[in-house]
């Protein structure tokens, strides 16, 4: 019953990997083994170790506060998973946030579903389990990918199949990883989007990434104002307003008609941008304020 429950919780990329008939698992030289091994206990919190093949790096305080304070109230509803070690030692496979949120409740003790497992599938596990997750930042889902595809030595094909993603999306987290560190850490403390890491990756040139990255944080550019400031990059003779909306293109339109001469709009998804008419002689100038003038 407890093996069920425990498929239900972690979903079918993980629930695949604990009963893939492919993997050898390791036999613990330990007489209590039996007793514990696929069943869910409660282990004291000094028993078990963190796990070393951990792929995150990243833990967010104030959420480990939160779900610290639901520990001390409700306990600890979905078990972490251990593997049996020597004697009466045992080692996190997942669930670090748990034992960690439990530490800080300072309670003793903490439910655990207890398995036998070799390095690389503890390795394996923790990653899947991790990229399942809700609450991870893009270059987390990135680098777990990416040590699946490097450490466990599995094609993109093989890691969409087994994390149930499509490539195209295993991909687009990958290619993140090509970033200035600095724009990954502007990613992972939400200074920009994914979108953003996406349209700036696009850039080869570091200086021009950063440079780009620090316009984003300070002008609060829109994901679709950084993908036309990159396009322009690549194809300086393209003009800001070959990507104007219908409704810009029209204004311009509407204006040409009304001072009878070219004008031209450049505009951002903010709604920012300049407007420029032209004049070829004094007398065309004067005529276009005149306009303007009686319009007032």
């Amino acid at each position: 019953m407890a093996k069920s429950n425990r498929k239900q919780v972690l979903g079918r990329g993980l629930s695949a990997l604990l009963n893939d008939p492919n993997h050898n698992i390791d036999s613990a030289e330990d007489k209590n083994a039996a007793q514990v091994i696929g069943n869910i206990i409660d282990l004291p919190l000094e028993n078990i170790s963190t796990n070393p093949f951990q792929p995150r790096t990243h833990f967010n305080e104030d959420a480990l506060k939160e779900l610290s304070s639901s520990i001390k109230e409700l306990g600890v509803i979905q078990p972490v998973t251990v593997r049996k070690m020597k004697g009466d030692q045992y080692q996190l496979v997942s669930g670090e946030r748990r034992l960690r949120a439990s530490k800080m409740a300072e309670i003793s003790k903490i439910p655990a579903y207890v398995r036998l497992a070799n390095d690389q599938e503890s390795l394996e596990m923790a990653l899947v389990e991790n990229i399942q997750r809700q609450d991870l930042d893009p270059i987390e889902i990135g680098l777990s990918y990416q040590r699946l595809i490097e450490e466990i030595n599995l094609t993109q094909d093989q890691l969409s199949e087994r994390v149930g993603k499509k490539r195209s999306t295993i991909t687009n987290y990958m290619r993140l990883l090509k970033l200035d560190p600095i724009i990954q850490t502007g990613i992972r403390d939400q200074f920009i989007t994914m979108g953003h890491g996406r349209a700036l990756v696009n850039v080869e040139d570091p200086k021009t990434q950063l440079d780009l990255y620090k316009q984003i944080v300070k002008k609060g550019l829109s994901v679709r104002a950084v993908e036309v400031l990159v396009r322009q990059l690549k194809n300086p003779k393209v003009s800001p307003s070959s990507y104007a909306s219908p409704f810009i293109k029209e204004a311009a339109a509407d204006l040409e008609t009304f001072f009878e001469t070219p004008v031209t709009v450049a505009a951002n998804d903010q709604g920012k941008g300049v407007l420029k008419i032209a004049f070829d002689s004094q007398e065309k100038l004067q005529h276009i304020l005149n306009k303007i003038k009686s319009e007032g």
